[in-house]
This record gives structure tokens, C-alpha cells and sequence, in this order.
């Protein structure tokens, strides 16, 4: 691609780019930065590739682009509460976040963005697929825009149980028992900074619409779930250590492929302080 000033690489026709030969771990100039924010909001999900990066300098990082924020359900590194390790053991079975979502759409301000480092990776397997929701919003009939445009929905913690996968990563710190949280958000959300219109529910979070049962919501929002995951509208990332993957929550979902039985895999993810969707 000859519109960026580095080296890219579209990952598929509807979203994400990667961009080599950056070196994140010294900080970006201004105009560098301006850059990425830019090809971000136009890709959504960014590959960054061979970084050599200490938890300080991925912080850092990441707060040339926003506000890092602590998840609430897994305590951060020592010295760095708002990097999460995210890591699954040869042993487990069941990987973190194991199905399609945005990144926990259960808060009233869900993160706008999330960044994720390899550490360390399996030999083959452990991809993450990421699916435009703005395609998925433009994809759909006028009808079917006209029908959605009202409506919100419930999103719960509890419907993924997010704290399942790694029940011993859970901070108990404070000896404060398992929280659960919800939130209720427009079915369709307008981006704050790009102005476009993305689907806004996803299968990992979403339980009903606002002021309807669970029953009530099944039909629409299952047809609403296998159609904004469908194969046009997403891209695949491969992990190697040291790969670097931004995402932009408000715009995007992912799922993380659980096909590395055997093998450990260990990234550090920090999520970005976002906005109350509209």
C-alpha cells in the first residue's frame, strides 16, 4: 500500500493492516502516532510485528495512543496493574475469552481499544480472527437497519462467565468476592471519532434487548450473531512472539482459536479507556 508513510500490508479486503519495520519500543514521533491513529480508525485492527518490547515500554506505548485501564477480573503484572497476562497452560482445555466478542461491552464504558503482545506462542495454531462490524452494519438490508436503529441490549459479564478460564489469575487480593456486571447499549453504534455505524452486540455478552425476555430476543439476536461473524467480513492474525495486535472495540470483535492443546501461550494485553457507546 503507497497511502501510508511505512510498510503494509493489507490482512483482507474489510479490515486490518500490517505495518512492519516500526519500532514501538522506542516512542513514536507525533507524526508517526497521528499516523497510526488514522490508518487505525480506517482498518481497526493493526499488526505491528517483531517488537521488542519490556512491560514499561508497551505501557508507554500504549499511552501515546490513550488511557490504559484495569480489567476487572484478572490482576496485572506486579508494577503494572493495567497489563493483563493472559496466559493458558499446557494442561487447560479451555482458552481465554474462547468465543466471538467485543471486549467487555458488560461496562458502562467499554474499552475503545485493546493491544496484545506475544510472549510466548504455540509452534502452530492459537490465531485470532477478527470481524469488521462495520461491514456487518453495512452489509444489512434498509429493513433490517430501519428495525435495529432503536433498539438496545443487555450486555452481562455472567453470560460468558469471563473468570472460568483462569480461575487462579482472578485478583482476590482484597478478599472481595466474584463480581458480575452489566450494561445495556444501542444494538447499533455510532464511532466517536470516524462517525460510522458498526453492529454493537456480540455472542460472548449480548443477552437480550431492553425491555424484552431472553426467549423474546433468541431469533433476532442468533440471526444478528451468525451475520456479523460471517468470512468476508473478517481477517486472521498468526501469532509470533513479539507480534503486537491493536484493535479497535468499537468498530471490530475477535475470537481467539482454541487449537493448541498442549502448549503454553502467554500474552499481555492492555485495554484502552473508551467512551459510553451512542
Amino acid at each position: 500500500m503507497t497511502d501510508y508513510p511505512f510498510d503494509c500490508s493489507p490482512l483482507s479486503p474489510a479490515i486490518g493492516l500490517e505495518i512492519r519495520g516500526l519500532d514501538l519500543a522506542t516512542t513514536p514521533s507525533a507524526e508517526t502516532t497521528a499516523v497510526i491513529n488514522r490508518v487505525f480508525l480506517e482498518r481497526h485492527v493493526l499488526v505491528f510485528r517483531d517488537q521488542d518490547m519490556t512491560p514499561a515500554r508497551q505501557l508507554a506505548f500504549a499511552e501515546t495512543v490513550g488511557e490504559p485501564a484495569i480489567y476487572p477480573f484478572v490482576k496485572g503484572l506486579d508494577g503494572f496493574p493495567a497489563i493483563t497476562p493472559i496466559i493458558k497452560l499446557p494442561h487447560e482445555t479451555v482458552n481465554f475469552g474462547g468465543l466471538w466478542h467485543s471486549d467487555t461491552t458488560y461496562l458502562e464504558r467499554p474499552p475503545k481499544a485493546t493491544m496484545l503482545l506475544a510472549r510466548e506462542v504455540p509452534p502452530v495454531g492459537g490465531d485470532t480472527l477478527f470481524a469488521s462490524q462495520v461491514a456487518a452494519h453495512n452489509a444489512l438490508s434498509g429493513g433490517m437497519k430501519q428495525l435495529l436503529a432503536p433498539l438496545r441490549a443487555v450486555n452481562a459479564s455472567s453470560k460468558a462467565d469471563v473468570t472460568r478460564t483462569r480461575e487462579d489469575r482472578i485478583d482476590k487480593d482484597g478478599g472481595a468476592e466474584k463480581k458480575s456486571f452489566e450494561a445495556i447499549h444501542p444494538v447499533i453504534r455510532t464511532h466517536p471519532e470516524s462517525g460510522a455505524k458498526a453492529l454493537y452486540v456480540n455472542r460472548g455478552h449480548t443477552v437480550r434487548f431492553e425491555d424484552l425476555t431472553e426467549d423474546e430476543s433468541a431469533g433476532l439476536l442468533e440471526f444478528l450473531f451468525r451475520h456479523q461473524t460471517r468470512e468476508e467480513f473478517q481477517c486472521r492474525v498468526r501469532w509470533a512472539p513479539g507480534t503486537l495486535v491493536m484493535w479497535d472495540n468499537r468498530a471490530c470483535q475477535h475470537y481467539p482459536v482454541n487449537d493448541y492443546h498442549g502448549h503454553r501461550r502467554e500474552m499481555h494485553r492492555i485495554t484502552l479507556k473508551g467512551d459510553v457507546p451512542r
